[in-house]
């Protein structure tokens, strides 16, 4: 359902706006089309219409499609431009941009200087209990790595599922189809999470 005019936002629906002008804004940089994502995402002119306007909240699966039609990676979509001299070296904890996936209880944090150049993005990424990708795997362009630093991980690539817990590490291949969760009711999930994609060209 759309908000009216003059409604209030919540602090997840205001995230949902950022995302959106910042998928429109990429869209359009690239000379693209509703028509030409949605063909290329195989998601409906409608809801990407929606989500560009923050009326709906996307998925980290639709996000990672939109990535890679947007030519980005999911970093791209975090906007921002890291400041100051330590300019595309340093991210300062106080300057760490974040992505809250509200309604799926994700959220990434990105611990690479924003608005750089450049195919490896890493990220602490932070579960609620019970928070999950969804049953649906999805899969982009790249690879993925990373080390579990709080609680359980249930990992899903192809038709193997692995249960991490603290200290425990993993790689694959993005294509894989792949899907994650917290399986835990009360604990939440910290996960230093590795993308990298290739660069273009390449």
């Amino acid at each position: 359902m759309g908000r009216t005019s003059g409604q209030v936002l919540s602090s997840g629906e205001a995230v949902d706006v950022a995302v959106g002008q910042r998928l429109r804004a990429l869209r359009l940089a690239r000379g693209l089309s509703l028509e030409k994502v949605a063909a290329s995402t195989g998601v409906s002119i409608g809801f990407l219409s929606q989500v560009e306007r923050g009326l709906s909240s996307p998925s980290l699966r639709m996000l990672a499609l939109l990535a890679d039609t947007l030519q980005t990676g999911l970093a791209g979509l975090f906007g921002g431009e890291t400041q100051g001299p330590d300019d595309a070296i340093v991210t300062r904890e106080q300057d760490r941009p974040n992505l809250w996936l509200w309604r799926a209880g994700i959220t990434k944090q990105l611990l690479t200087p924003s608005g750089t150049a450049g195919g490896l993005s890493l990220f602490r990424t932070v579960l609620e209990p019970r928070a999950s990708t969804g049953d649906d795997p999805f899969s982009h362009d790249g690879e993925e790595a990373g080390l579990v630093l709080e609680g359980d991980l249930v990992l899903t690539v192809e038709s193997r599922t692995l249960r991490l817990v603290a200290g425990d590490s993993f790689r694959f291949a993005s294509r894989r189809p792949h899907h994650f969760a917290n399986p835990s009711a009360t604990e939440r999930t910290i996960v230093l999470w590795v993308n990298a994609i290739p660069a273009n060209g390449a």
